[in-house]
């Protein structure tokens, strides 16, 4: 009862500040209208919302009681030299252990450096995306050419990692479930399905066991990450099963402190000239309500932080009807329409016939962005999940936060502004540390500061998707990272790339 009244309470405050650029959007009483604006933009169109299956079938993603894996080699592969045997490469499910009826599907691509690199596991955001977007057109090991052959991706974080890619929460991608009571609504849910599939995947390949762990991720992956990494450690401190080496976790351009994040919108656009000064004071009147709505989100978790999402979306829709046609993921660059990334190959390689059967997945589709998930993630969106972060960077646990410079709808300069003002040991240090240049071939790629687990990096001319924006740099910022400096004094720059 409480909810309603607030939601109601919501509306009244909102309303005298009611404008043709300020106001819940038509759209806002429909969020599955915005998750397909969301996929429309990136030129993709699942056959399915969800994964979730009324029957299990017999092919072979339904075979054996706890995991369904196998090596493959994609058949479109432009390197006819490179052999099955060459390849470290899996693919396949894992059961989740505590879940109804759910399947993980994952990507595992052993370092082309060594075996004994840190295995390094990426979540894509959305919510709801495949982590194949950036597969094929970010970090992965390969590129999809316009003829859908495969081309081997220079700068693939598998150059520096075993690289690990999961399609999750459940009925994202590939992974299914045939029990509905698996679609995940929070951060806990989501962090256990993943402890409980790293659990898997180190059982299945206890060689790997031993590795330094890091993940990574970009965009509402700032919710996933820390909350994974919180669950990872606690298992680790309670000896649940098996040990994971965790080191560290990096967010790329991510959603983790709205309250923070969202209140960085209208300075972020101001100083980008993408609005006015007298917008910026028009839209900054819904900041109090917006600010109140997440702390009711933060102590009661339920309609109240769906409204809270209308409500401080207002903020961010009021920019974009201001903006235009600009890309909000990149605001150098123009949207056509719909369209302001063309992800297509994605869904026509990954549908072909010859590569389904060598990944096993059979009559389950590929479901690359699941309006489904993001609807149910609505009740999450504005938690923040930068409350979990102090315990593990004491704990000596390592956070990289990275931003590219010309990303509007998780900018670098609300992600600065959360990192900063977070309170934890070493906080003081951290703030009065200096801002250095980040040098990729004696060019400065971008600024970053640090203290001891701590580093922040913006970085230059790339917007929401850093890897695919600058891959030289964003490999040379995991390899550094994950040696312990971003300063490079410990890389090896002459030897990023390498022939296969």
């Amino acid at each position: 009862m409480e909810d309603l009244i607030f939601f109601g309470f919501l509306v009244l405050v909102l309303s005298p500040f009611s404008s043709a650029t300020l106001r819940i959007p038509s759209n806002a009483k429909l969020p599955s209208l915005q998750a397909e604006k969301l996929i429309r933009e990136l030129n993709l169109f699942p056959k399915q919302s969800i994964n979730i299956v009324d029957h299990v079938n017999n092919g072979s993603a339904s075979i054996g009681p706890k995991i369904v894996e196998r090596r493959f080699k994609f058949p479109n592969l432009a390197d006819p030299s490179v052999s099955h045997e060459d390849l470290g490469h899996h693919a396949g499910y894992y059961n989740i252990q505590h879940s109804h009826a759910a399947r993980m599907f994952y990507f595992f691509f052993e370092s082309r450096n060594s075996k004994s690199d840190p295995v390094v596991i990426w979540l894509t955001g959305g919510p709801g995306c495949s982590s194949e977007l950036a597969m094929f057109y970010e970090n992965g090991p390969f590129n999809i050419a316009n003829n859908l052959s495969l081309v081997w991706n220079e700068y693939g974080w598998d150059k520096v990692s075993n690289l690990l890619y999961v399609d999750q929460p459940t009925g994202t991608g590939f992974s299914y479930s045939s029990d509905k009571r698996d679609i995940r609504h929070n951060e806990a849910g989501v962090s256990d399905d993943l402890y409980d599939f790293l659990q898997a995947f180190f059982e299945e390949h206890p060689q790997f066991a031993k590795n330094d762990f890091y993940i990574t991720g970009e965009s509402y992956a700032g919710h996933y990450i820390p909350a994974f990494a919180s669950r990872v450690h606690q298992g680790n401190k309670a000896k649940e099963g098996i040990h994971i080496n965790l080191k560290g976790f990096a967010i790329g351009n991510g959603l983790t402190n709205p309250a923070i994040q969202y209140k960085a919108y209208t300075d972020y656009a101001l100083d980008m000239g993408i609005i006015k000064k007298s917008d910026y004071d028009r839209i900054n009147k819904v900041l109090p309500v917006c600010e109140t709505a997440i702390k009711l989100c933060g102590t009661d978790g339920t309609i109240s932080c769906v409204a809270s999402y209308f409500v401080c979306n207002t903020i961010f829709n009021s920019i974009m009807t201001l903006a235009g046609d600009t890309n909000y993921y990149d605001i150098r660059k123009k949207c056509e329409g719909d369209l302001c990334y063309d992800f297509s190959n994605l869904e026509n390689f990954l549908n072909q016939k010859s590569v389904r059967a060598s990944l096993g997945v059979e009559d389950i589709e590929f479901v690359s962005c699941s309006p489904t998930v993001y609807q149910a993630m609505l009740v999450d969106w504005m938690r923040n999940l930068e409350v979990g972060i102090p315990a593990l960077l004491e704990d000596g646990v390592k956070l990289l936060v990275y931003a590219g410079e010309y990303d509007l709808i998780c900018n670098w300069l609300g992600n600065s502004r959360w990192v900063h003002s977070m309170e934890w040991a070493g906080q003081k240090e951290f703030v009065a540390s200096p801002e250095v240049p980040f040098e990729v071939d004696a060019s400065e790629a971008g600024l970053f500061k640090s203290h001891g687990p701590l580093s922040f990096l913006k970085v230059h001319d790339a917007g929401h998707m850093v890897p695919m924006d600058q891959p030289k740099a964003a490999l040379e910022m995991l390899k550094r990272w994950t040696h312990g400096s971003l300063s490079g004094a410990t890389a090896e720059p002459e030897n990023l790339v390498s022939s296969m």
